[in-house]
């Protein structure tokens, strides 16, 4: 495999780690690069192609577990194993719990696994991702028009059951193709008055259980797609995915309560005439 096709990778990669969990849609921005990058190469069929774009998923989903272990750790309850050597109280302070992530996971679950054939076959085409990317901006504009300029909600911490069932609700927007998952989610937390940054990482946490358990998934219908003459062009995605997205959640996550959506609606807005000028 030559140097140029693994650079390949790395570009599909950067793709990927940079969009994925910023509010603008991977789905269309992966458009663009598939009939630039992807299918330009011999040995990536279509179904090769695909498992491509799982492998890369999976090294953005890395990132976010790295950025957010501590809090991962404390959602599985290993945590409290380090807080009682050093104290023999229990914590009085609410604390984001499993159980409400679950919640919050639930309804896109359950639509997903009901309508996923329908998705696939119907919802997959530019012109529908493009309606999925314009609506999905302008309901991040109203959630910055409309959202509480002093936020109650400032942590994940003080998230209730109830607030986490309505953003679960919402994020079954982003089964839409060009949605955006972190958009739908964020705009309904800032709505519900969270900050943005309260509402972000409660969409951070709440996709990795469920994108890991739809990737792993994928993996194991399309193993035999791992070759060797595919395995360098596989993991050097997966790194520069991996950490490209390390860095692209690092960014966001400390500017996300200054700069809001806004500039994010507009630069999805700007994507639609993009692909609306490359493919019409």
């Amino acid at each position: 495999m030559d140097i140029l096709t693994l650079l390949k990778a790395v570009i599909l990669g950067l793709v990927e780690g940079l969009t994925e969990f910023a509010p603008v849609s991977s789905t269309g921005h992966m458009i663009i690069v598939d009939d630039m990058w992807l299918q330009s190469e011999a040995f990536l069929t279509k179904y090769v192609a695909n498992t491509f774009k799982i492998v890369i998923q999976l090294g953005s989903i890395l990132a976010v577990v790295v950025i957010f272990r501590d809090r991962f750790i404390q959602l599985l309850g290993l945590g409290r194993l380090r807080k009682k050597t050093s104290s023999t109280h229990q914590p009085s302070e609410n604390h984001l719990r499993l159980s409400q992530v679950i919640v919050g996971l639930i309804p896109a679950g359950v639509l997903g696994v009901l309508f996923e054939d329908y998705i696939d076959e119907h919802l997959f085409s530019i012109e529908t991702v493009l309606i999925g990317l314009v609506v999905g901006a302008i309901l991040m504009i109203l959630a910055d028009l409309f959202g509480a300029k002093e936020p109650k909600i400032v942590s994940v911490d003080q998230i209730t059951y109830k607030q986490a069932l309505y953003v679960g609700l919402i994020q079954c927007l982003s089964l839409w193709p060009g949605f955006s998952r972190s958009g739908s989610t964020i705009s309904g937390g800032v709505l519900l008055g969270m900050s943005h940054r309260a509402a972000a990482d409660f969409t951070f946490i709440m996709a990795v259980p469920i994108m890991a358990g739809a990737s792993t998934l994928s993996l194991l219908k399309n193993w035999q797609y791992f070759t060797l003459d595919a395995m360098p062009f596989f993991i050097t995605g997966f790194i520069s995915a991996f950490v490209f997205a390390l860095i692209s959640i690092r960014f966001f996550l400390k500017l996300i309560n200054k700069i809001k959506l806004v500039p994010f609606a507009i630069y999805r807005i700007l994507l639609v005439v993009v692909i609306w000028i490359v493919y019409f």
